[in-house]
């Protein structure tokens, strides 16, 4: 089958070098597994972290690519709840299942996890023609729901899901602030806050700023301005003032890092929620601990989510009250523009690739 496939790393980020479309051999189905032929698979910044072989060298000859839907095209012998046929979508958290993490619910947490399509290897992951994945760890599409739309949410449906129902679990009439709407994550972090009956502020880059509002967001602020903390406090006070409350954030919603996150801290209500998941912007942040222990502040990690969060999220798809944004849908053999395009950020939504 046809694969795209990088055999050493690109700390220079010049993909052009690495990346290769290479015949590899077709998979072949343990007894827990499902094979399915993928229609199409999504972007995500670990692509690009995997080829810089930092913050960790992933298995070479490698294939990546951690959000992929198809159909299946072969199940193992010990596979009941899917079928040929099937249109599935990855569930890219692969975990042991049977460590007290993962038996509690928190398969997230498990020791052993691995992101499909970056740790995983040598050659296993979505963008090639077909892939194979443990039954446990695909989820059935609904009908009404496209192998683009499924693609597009995989991973960072599920992962905002996770982060606001599962660890910061928003309340209706709650005010959220979601930084950086634009990307891939904040998309879905609207989106998810207005299904809950939230009140959303969200902050983009200033030509990201209407799109923001279109798919759900009452306010947008550029958070590229110095003093965007103070426009978006200005705008809580306004909220506060319909609901008789006290102005201020009740829930952030952040992945952005270190270059903000003094200044969300100042905006967070007593007893309020930061919840955090990734570092675009450095991982290292100074802190002013008064912001945490004199308003009770929740500081909250999270990662991925389970298998269940991100059937929640395609149940909520298929009633049209969540949609994936896709920003432009790559061959295979342009695997090189689309993920310069990813890094130079200059996108809203989704990039996706087809294999064929």
């Amino acid at each position: 089958m046809k694969a795209l496939v990088y055999e050493r790393y690109a700390p220079d980020d010049d993909y052009a070098k690495i990346l290769q479309i290479k015949e590899v051999p077709d998979p072949v189905p343990k007894a827990n597994e499902v094979v399915f032929r993928v229609k199409v698979a999504g972007l995500n910044h670990d692509d690009i972290w995997g080829m810089r072989g930092k913050p960790l060298q992933i298995p070479l000859p490698h294939i990546s690519g951690s959000d992929a839907a198809g159909e299946v095209t072969a199940v193992g012998d010990d596979v009941t709840g899917i079928k040929v046929g099937d249109r599935v979508v990855s569930h890219g958290n692969l975990s042991c299942r049977v460590c007290m993490s993962c038996t509690s619910g928190r398969e997230f947490d498990c020791k052993n996890r691995k992101v499909w399509g970056f740790q995983t290897g040598p050659l296993w992951g979505g963008y090639c023609q077909y892939t194979h994945l443990p039954e446990v760890n695909v989820a059935k599409i609904p009908d009404n729901v496209s192998y683009e739309e499924a693609a597009a949410a995989s991973m960072t449906m599920m992962t905002a899901w996770h982060m606001l129902v599962g660890r910061a679990k928003i309340r209706p009439g709650q005010t959220v602030l979601v930084m950086g709407g634009g990307s891939g994550m904040g998309i879905f972090g609207i989106q998810i806050a207005k299904l809950y009956g939230c009140d959303v502020i969200a902050t983009a880059s200033a030509n990201k700023l209407e799109e923001c509002r279109k798919i759900g967001a009452d306010f947008a602020v550029d958070h590229r301005k110095e003093d965007w903390h103070k426009e978006v406090f200005a705008i809580s006070k306004e909220i506060a003032k319909d609901k008789s409350t006290a102005p201020g954030i009740d829930v952030i919603f952040e992945h952005i890092g270190g270059s903000h996150w003094n200044k969300e801290l100042t905006l967070l209500k007593y007893g309020a929620t930061l919840v955090t998941t990734g570092a675009t912007t450095g991982y290292e942040a100074n802190t002013d601990l008064r912001h945490i222990f004199f308003k009770g502040t929740n500081v909250l990690g999270s990662t991925l989510g389970t298998k269940y969060e991100l059937e929640d999220g395609l149940y909520w798809m298929s009633k049209g009250k969540i949609k994936s944004i896709i920003d432009s849908i790559y061959p295979l053999e342009e695997a090189v523009q689309a993920h310069t395009k990813m890094l130079k950020g200059n996108l809203f939504g989704k990039i996706l690739m087809r294999p064929d």
